[in-house]
């Protein structure tokens, strides 16, 4: 099962979108410098499928729903994006920040963009052209391609 801590509209996580980005808890990840260090824990409500739904339908206009995070239930992160899929089609893209270096090949087959790689603090944050991490996003026709720098700002 996994839990959420809330769920918000941003703009500078995914580009050209308008994103719900839902904040995910119990991170096996524990980077070190972690912006949302309260993720590691196990706390939270459970995110079911009516939930999510509600949640996109108080937030009128999103284009994106972003994990923040994937907890520790992939199975269960894998069923909201199928849901997602099912009841939204292609207008809504999905999103998956994750400290993990890979992303299981059955996830990346239904996501539209992903962020890969722990926070390491002498990387700096995606915003740094020495980050560690990766952004990624999939184009119609053309598959992944890394498109980290759109985030760099030095």
């Amino acid at each position: 099962m996994l839990k959420y801590t809330d769920a918000e509209i941003v703009f500078e996580e995914i580009p050209d979108e308008v994103t719900l980005a839902i904040n995910i808890s119990n991170c096996p990840h524990h980077c070190i410098g972690c912006h949302s260090p309260y993720l590691r824990d196990d706390i939270g409500e459970p995110l079911y499928g009516d939930t999510l739904v509600n949640l996109v339908e108080k937030n009128k206009g999103v284009t994106c729903i972003l994990f923040m995070g994937e907890g520790k239930d992939e199975e269960h992160l894998f069923h909201l994006i199928e849901l997602i899929r099912h009841l939204w089609r292609k207008n809504m893209k999905i999103g998956l920040y994750t400290g993990a270096n890979n992303v299981s090949p059955y996830l990346w087959e239904n996501l539209d963009y992903v962020k890969t790689g722990p926070y390491i603090d002498e990387y700096g944050p995606l915003n740094k052209r020495t980050t560690n991490q990766r952004f990624y996003k999939r184009f119609p026709n053309e598959g992944w391609k890394e498109i980290t720098s759109v985030f760099w700002r030095d």
